[in-house]
């Protein structure tokens, strides 16, 4: 037994010296005023600004304009022909928590029991994932980090992809809590042979629980003192004052529909779907009540046989035509190395009725409204963070899209990373040009 900790202590010390090594030393913090010029400027709130130019000073956008740019930018960048995109934000990820996943000592995205709204995200996220400069090379520079597990799996924050700790990343602390929805029925077999579907017979014992732990919650928040702390309590305080968000995973109409009710139930005042596959059903209910969607991965398999095969890709369009706030994710497997694919999710919805705008917004402003950052980024308009990047051609497009600058908060980002450096080492072995 000694000598099986000792190894495995030894093997944990190689990783991390590993991520170590190879981690990107953080960019230094925006010094000198930028003026990029000259570019087409994809606003993030459906506006397309031609022959354009976007200044930023101590990481804050100071301007934004078509034509004539001003003066007095300490360096000018001409991007004749290219184009200029807010970052794109990847929400409900464990980007950050999980590295490796054939290695449990990497894996840091579910804590045991069943409710745990104290256990926070943000300070288990690692900065010095080798998998976050992928992202970042996508022109993905926010994420939601979000825990698994459980009925209530915890606290997620939204980070920047870029920063020395936790703290230097840290975009907006402890912005929602997250739950999963007990589900009405259960698939048998697995992904390759697919079985039945049968009624779950615990459902209901199971939304009994949830409830009885809100009512308890909820009573304790409303103690004017206490004698002794409840962690868990105490985390749940944000969602009866309206200051954090609930997360619900669901995805049936009647998951969805008891999800509202329970939401008028305990009147918490901001409930966002995640998952919602069978969100365009409920499109006037989700309107009425106020309810955001954070959508399944276009990239899916449709849930029932029955359903047309590219259902999946033509939701996005189906939310947007019924007038429902929602935005992608990538959740699934492999689903933290798979969010590099976040823009071309979005590039499918084109292709099945979203504009480009409309998709565009999918993954920046849609995204950072739901998540209550809008004020901060998610557009490229005065006032907010310098969090863009400039690509040479279509971002939502695979084979055009192709990062040449990217910015968080004004930090020019180095955009190498190890996929990158494999690419150039064998494209040289086998002389492609």
């Amino acid at each position: 037994m000694k000598s099986f900790k000792i190894i495995t202590l030894c093997t944990l010390y190689f990783i991390l010296c590993l991520i170590n090594v190879f981690a990107q030393k953080p960019a230094s913090i925006q010094e000198k005023s930028v003026l990029l010029t000259n570019a087409t400027i994809h606003v993030g709130n459906g506006k397309v600004l031609s022959n354009a130019y976007v200044g930023f000073k101590n990481g804050v956008i100071t301007s934004v304009g078509e034509g004539s740019a001003p003066a007095g930018f300490d360096e000018v960048i001409n991007l004749e022909g290219k184009h200029i995109y807010p970052g794109f934000i990847a929400p409900n990820t464990t980007l950050g928590l999980r590295e490796i996943d054939a290695v449990r000592a990497t894996l840091d995205y579910a804590e045991v029991g069943n409710y745990n709204p104290n256990v926070r995200t943000q300070i288990a996220y690692n900065t010095d994932s080798k998998i976050s400069p992928t992202l970042r090379f996508n022109g993905v520079l926010l994420a939601q980090i979000t825990p698994r597990g459980g009925v209530i799996s915890g606290t997620s924050s939204v980070m920047e992809l870029e920063g020395w700790n936790w703290e230097d990343a840290t975009l907006k602390a402890d912005d929602g809590i997250h739950m999963n929805w007990p589900r009405m029925y259960r698939n048998t077999g697995w992904w390759a042979e697919p079985g039945h579907s049968e009624k779950n017979n615990e459902q209901e014992k199971a939304v009994q629980e949830i409830k009885s732990f809100f009512k308890e919650a909820k009573a304790y928040s409303e103690l004017k003192t206490v004698k002794e702390k409840n962690l868990k309590f105490d985390a749940m305080k944000g969602l009866f004052d309206g200051t954090k968000q609930l997360y619900v995973s669901a995805n049936t109409a009647k998951e969805i529909l008891e999800v509202i009710h329970f939401k008028k139930e305990f009147d918490i005042a901001h409930v966002v779907i995640v998952g919602g596959t069978d969100a365009w059903l409920v499109t006037d209910a989700l309107k009425e009540n106020k309810i955001a969607v954070i959508l399944n991965r276009v990239h899916s398999l449709p849930e029932r046989t029955d359903d047309p095969i590219d259902l999946p890709f033509q939701l996005p369009y189906l939310l947007q035509k019924a007038g429902v706030l929602f935005c992608l994710n990538h959740d699934g497997d492999m689903e933290v190395m798979g969010t590099r694919n976040l823009p071309f999710n979005a590039g499918t919805a084109v292709t099945y009725g979203l504009s480009k705008e409309e998709a565009l917004a999918s993954i920046t402003l849609n995204a950072a409204k739901i998540l209550g950052i809008d004020t901060m980024v998610g557009s490229i308009e005065v006032g907010k963070h310098a969090t863009l990047f400039v690509s040479t051609g279509d971002a939502l497009d695979m084979k055009s899209n192709n990062l040449e600058y990217a910015f968080i908060r004004g930090k020019k980002l180095d955009l190498d990373n190890h996929q990158k450096q494999l690419y150039e080492k064998y494209k040289e072995k086998y002389g492609i040009k």
